[in-house]
């Protein structure tokens, strides 16, 4: 009986593999040209820079590309699977095919036993080819562009409460109608989900805003006109800000200046104790500027984004704050805040911004309890100001760069309350300059040289 043996072991197993990667790669680039794709579709809808009909027409044909493309995508990755099973079964077959022609004809229980596991192998083969077929089969086309205040039926599950990875990978799995109809209908999931893309939480969390504006009487009145007063603030000097977080009933909020998407660099600038938005939104945010600014002087060409990130209770009580139990729940948001940064953007195959946290006095115990939590903390330099302690050693703090400003004048940077004082040799942070004249909320002053130093810090120069 004739076999297909030698054809088996002549198969050209350099060729496959290099083909399924390319397909693979093909694929990991599928979904970066489709982030890219999808923001131009929600720049057009912002009528900056094209607007009429022919400009709603085409922000709505992005809106079908995205849903086509999500589902060319999973037929790819569908696809990949089973060619990757080929490939293992191709290898397989053809070192069987090539031992069993090699055999000699008087070991005939061994060539039978190639042979069999040659032709199994083959049929593996041939199923697998056939599965990553189907799996590639054209996607329907779609009769119009969708409308997303049309679709009917339940929309999506909400993965509240999964890690910051699970829900990066979950958006980045939805289409461009399938998000923007969650903006629309869970506002308040959305704009609090960490691991879901900065432009989808400030629209989310804009709609929530604007909610409580015009129903007074709303928890977190007072906190809802400072975020938009600060929002009209930022507008009115021309600058990008992005609603990141907003939850009335904890009075939290964290507000970007720049774009977190995009930004090659980004600083979470983390408040000390008595801070909250209705009193201090204005003051942080034009720190977080002061710093997206001179660390974009500092690299000319690079994106540079600052988030003003109140997003924990700050100690208020007179007896909290020589205690860390603010600081522990402070420590689990930032932990899934900074996740969440890295993740929207690893999902959506974007490289991760160089991503520096700023603390200034209790925010550095906030700091380090962040960096206590499991996993490690997703920073690639800590900034400590007028720091009270609050971790072991730098090493604790699980970043690669850890950098610390003390004064003679700031008392708080000498009493290591919470551990010992950052700016000892033994704790192993590099020293930033201060005038020696700073006081304990003055190292961020524009006229003061910590800032130029942090800017530095930010920018990776």
């Amino acid at each position: 009986m004739t076999t297909p043996l030698p054809a088996i072991a002549g198969w050209d197993l350099p060729l496959l593999r290099g083909a399924v990667g390319t397909l693979d790669l093909v694929t990991d680039r599928l979904t970066a040209w489709r982030a890219r794709v999808e923001a131009v579709g929600r720049a057009l809808e912002s009528a900056r820079c094209w607007s009429g009909p022919a400009a709603t027409q085409a922000a709505g044909a992005v809106v079908d590309l995205s849903e086509t493309v999500v589902t060319g995508a999973a037929g790819l990755r569908a696809a990949l699977a089973e060619l990757s099973r080929m490939v293992g079964a191709a290898q397989d077959a053809q070192e069987a095919a090539s031992a069993a022609l090699a055999a000699t004809t008087e070991d005939a229980t061994v060539v039978a036993a190639l042979t069999d596991r040659a032709l199994a192998a083959a049929a593996v083969v041939a199923d697998a080819a056939t599965a990553a077929g189907q799996a590639l089969r054209p996607v329907p086309e779609r009769a119009s562009p969708l409308d997303l205040l049309d679709l009917s039926g339940p929309g999506p599950e909400v993965p509240t409460g999964r890690p910051p990875e699970d829900v990066a990978g979950w958006w980045a799995s939805l289409s461009a109608a399938e998000q923007r109809r969650l903006v629309v209908e869970r506002p308040d999931d959305v704009g609090a989900l960490d691991g879901v893309p900065a432009w989808a939480r400030d629209r989310a969390n804009r709609l929530v805003l604007d909610a409580a504006l015009t129903t007074p009487g709303t928890a977190g009145e007072r906190t809802a006109r400072a975020v938009a007063a600060e929002i009209r603030r930022q507008d009115a000097a021309g600058r990008q800000v992005q609603l990141w977080t907003l939850d009335l009933d904890e009075d939290l909020a964290a507000l970007a200046v720049g774009d977190l998407d995009t930004a090659d660099a980004v600083a979470v600038l983390v408040p000390g104790i008595w801070t909250r938005p209705e009193d201090d939104l204005a003051a942080q945010v034009g720190n977080a500027a002061d710093v997206a600014e001179r660390a974009g002087a500092t690299a000319p060409g690079a994106a540079v984004a600052a988030l003003a990130w109140i997003g924990y209770r700050t100690p208020r009580a007179p007896w909290s704050i020589v205690t860390r139990n603010d600081a522990r729940d402070g420590g689990a948001a930032l932990d899934r805040a900074l996740d969440g940064l890295a993740a929207a953007r690893t999902a959506l195959a974007e490289p991760e911004p160089r991503t520096t946290v700023v603390a200034h006095s209790y925010g550095t115990v906030v700091l380090g309890e962040a960096a206590a939590a499991p996993g490690r903390l997703a920073a690639d330099a800590v900034v400590l100001l007028g720091s009270p302690g609050g971790a072991a050693d730098a090493a604790a703090l699980e970043a690669p760069q850890v950098f610390d400003a003390f004064s003679p004048r700031d008392p708080i940077s000498w009493v290591h309350w919470f551990g010992p004082n950052p700016w000892t040799t033994r704790f192993g942070a590099t020293g930033l300059p201060t005038d020696p004249d700073t006081l304990h909320g003055q190292y961020l002053d524009p006229g003061r040289p910590t800032l130029d130093a942090i800017a530095h810090v930010v920018a990776g120069r």
